[in-house]
């Protein structure tokens, strides 16, 4: 029986192992976006202990002024780590829409080799419905002559 061949095929799976790859490359900004937001709240969850504790055991009784101090150094450590932190994850949210741009450039290319190779295969099962329907239609037109000879050969007999 005949096989499909599409000559693209290579271009096919090539395109398909470019999005794959794009793939991976949007996977791997994401987990960098994630890991710096989980940054970002492990530093706020720091911060909401140290200010509950301070709350808690530093301003009853005699307050220390030289820890008071060091506590506002480091929540301006901290505030200025976060800063850091969110200027990264606008630089990496940048990478994602890029990623996600790529991405959707490599799936649009894909699909379009991929709707070509099904137009292909389409023309191609019709081609081949074609060619069996005429060997089909020359069969049938071989044993109509057969049967109008033995039916003429029969009444020729009959005569």
């Amino acid at each position: 029986m005949a096989q499909f061949v599409f000559k693209l095929e290579g271009v096919l799976r090539h395109r398909k192992n470019l999005e794959q790859a794009r793939q991976r490359t949007l996977a791997e900004v994401q987990a960098q976006l994630s890991q710096l937001e989980a940054q970002l709240r492990a530093l706020d969850a720091q911060v909401q202990a140290t200010n509950d504790d301070v709350r808690q055991n530093r301003l009853i009784g005699k307050v220390d002024v030289n820890f008071l101090t060091a506590h506002r150094r480091f929540l301006m450590a901290t505030q200025r780590r976060a800063m850091e932190i969110a200027q990264n994850m606008g630089l990496v949210q940048l990478k994602l829409d890029e990623a996600r741009r790529a991405l959707a450039e490599a799936a649009k290319e894909r699909k379009v080799l991929e709707k070509l190779r099904e137009r292909k295969h389409q023309a191609w099962q019709a081609e081949l419905n074609r060619k069996e329907a005429a060997a089909l239609d020359e069969v049938a037109m071989q044993m109509s002559y057969r049967r109008q000879l033995e039916n003429a050969a029969l009444s020729e007999e009959t005569r």
